[in-house]
Formats: structure tokens, C-alpha cells, sequence
């Protein structure tokens, strides 16, 4: 039997820590292999491959550039 210990949710909304402009993204995906758990996130009609420690669950207001 295989558990995965997913730090993120199908369909919760996330931000990228390195975004300067803190766009939200979904997760609609993850791969587990095993080096972990990589999250595939949409933002519109991109999409991208992510690790957990690239992820918050929080928008960074003081990051954001305006």
C-alpha cells in the first residue's frame, strides 16, 4: 500500500513563493516518485511543475510588486 503525504490539496488555491506578481494558481495535479510529491499548478491557461517548498498556501502581499 502506498500513502502519500501531500502538502496540497486538488483544487486549493496557491502562490508561488518566487512570483513577484502573486498570481493565485490551482493545483490540479501531483506526481509522486521517489523524490516526493511535485505539483502541477494552472494560472489561466498555464501551466507549470512545482515542489512543495516553491508553494504557499498564503499570498505574499509584501513580495508583490505593483
Amino acid at each position: 500500500m502506498i500513502i502519500v503525504d501531500n502538502k496540497f490539496n486538488i483544487k486549493q488555491v496557491v502562490y508561488l513563493k518566487t512570483d513577484k506578481e502573486q498570481q493565485p494558481r490551482i493545483v490540479f495535479a501531483f506526481i509522486v516518485d521517489c523524490s516526493g510529491c511535485i505539483y502541477k499548478l494552472c494560472c489561466g491557461t498555464n501551466t507549470s511543475e512545482h515542489y512543495d517548498f516553491e508553494i504557499s498556501e498564503t499570498e505574499n502581499v509584501l513580495g508583490k510588486t505593483l
